[in-house]
């Protein structure tokens, strides 16, 4: 074992702060060193913080990267907290604690800022700091902890706003991976829910199980049943893929789904019912439409919440029949802003008016393709999935005037990243 990773995943060391840089690299910070662990690249490596941050002069308390996607110059920048200290050269007359914004890996003008400055209402001797989007928390928001208390910064209003969480407890560093909310203390983590602090069924687990490739260790040993299905870079069809109205993108395959969206931070597959609650066995089809998502299985349709969460809504799962006026579905899909759907069965498409009251399918039309087993639609356009290819049109209209199928894309090249 290289001697970076034996000092990472021995007994005992917890650590001060956590998050992951631009390109999706996790950074775990323990005095004066940062620990990079990339979930899909080489070994973890340590190095001193200064050789990354050179204006840093010491152990940092906290860290997260800034979701702020209606502010392009400082959306996914990485901040650093730190309480005040000796030696930090041109800024050692800033008193209190600091706040350092870095972008490309560079200081971002105006920084270091004192935390009460760019934060108003958050206190400080902080022990972790975590980013909470808008789909998660109602708004872009951070959350922020010192001991027992959690502290909601709201991004649009600057307001800060104290909880009381006291099932959560103090947290040594807080991580957002993959629109899931851990607190970290010491090797341990636990995954809360970050509206309420609430904490879902299971103990809390080590990290050298799940976030850190440990000889002889991870979760990963008792997933073996998944086999090939939980490998994005495998020739296994998608059944469905959904991009839904918060601009999430996932893929389903057996009961396992995948979110393409944010590939910064990994393409993890996670059973179906760990993102969509009470959801089980495989999705044949799924589409997006007035802030729900429609997850179809056989005969029947169930609806969630896409905002906040994903949220069952009451009275479902109810037959396919009744709620979209077709039997069954191979794949289905409509494009932002329309309330126009498309299902795929075999060879034909059908239309079907999401607005009106009840709904009816049109007579169905041909495809240029004899069946597919997925079908999304993006504002690149629409894409139909069979076997480990994609074919892309740039609309519904272009695809219905169709002769012939258009060229094969690689989905795992095109969506994953996978090499050609």
């Amino acid at each position: 074992t290289p001697p970076d990773l034996a000092q990472l995943c021995a007994d005992g060391g917890g650590f001060d702060a956590a998050t992951f840089s631009e390109n999706g690299t996790l950074l775990l910070f323990r005095g004066d060193q940062v620990w990079e662990v990339s979930l899909r690249g080489p070994r973890p490596h340590s190095r001193p913080i200064a050789a990354s941050w050179p204006e840093l002069g010491g152990p940092v308390d906290a860290a997260l990267r800034l979701h702020r996607p209606q502010s392009p110059q400082e959306h996914q920048s990485l901040l650093l907290f730190q309480a005040w200290g000796a030696g930090w050269g041109a800024w050692g007359s800033l008193q209190g604690e600091q706040v350092w914004a870095y972008a490309g890996g560079q200081l971002r003008p105006g920084f270091p800022r004192r935390i009460e400055d760019e934060f108003p209402g958050v206190p400080g001797g902080l022990d972790a700091a975590v980013e909470c989007h808008r789909e998660d928390c109602g708004g872009d928001s951070v959350l922020f902890f010192k001991g027992d208390r959690v502290f909601s910064f709201d991004v649009a209003l600057g307001v800060t706003k104290p909880r009381e969480w006291p099932a959560l407890g103090p947290c040594d560093a807080a991580l957002r991976w993959l629109g899931r909310f851990y607190c970290l203390r010491g090797t341990q983590f636990r995954r809360f829910q970050p509206r309420t602090g609430d904490l879902p069924p299971g103990g809390p687990r080590d990290l050298r199980d799940y976030f850190i490739p440990c000889p002889g260790r991870g979760h990963g040993q008792g997933n073996a049943s998944w086999g090939d299905a939980s490998d994005r870079c495998s020739e296994m069809p998608f059944q469905a893929l959904l991009s839904d109205d918060t601009g999430r993108v996932f893929a389903f395959r057996g009961n396992l789904s995948f979110r393409l969206d944010s590939w910064q931070d990994g393409h993890h597959p996670w059973p179906v019912g760990q993102t969509w609650p009470g959801l089980k066995g495989q999705v044949d089809a799924a589409f997006a439409w007035d802030g729900r998502t429609y997850l179809i299985q056989g005969s029947q349709v169930s609806v969630f919440l896409s905002d906040r969460g994903h949220r069952r809504v009451r009275g479902y799962p109810r037959p396919l029949l009744e709620e979209l006026g077709v039997p069954r579905a191979d794949a289905a899909f409509t494009c932002p802003g329309s309330a126009e759907l498309y299902v795929i069965t075999g060879g034909r498409i059908q239309r079907v008016d999401l607005s009106q009251t009840p709904r009816r399918a049109e007579d169905p039309l041909p495809l240029p393709h004899d069946r597919v087993d997925g079908a999304m639609c993006t504002r690149d356009g629409v894409f139909l999935f069979h076997g480990p290819s994609l074919h892309q049109y740039p609309g519904p209209g272009r695809l219905l005037a169709a002769p012939q199928p258009a060229p094969p894309q690689r989905i795992a090249e095109r969506f994953f990243r996978c090499p050609p």
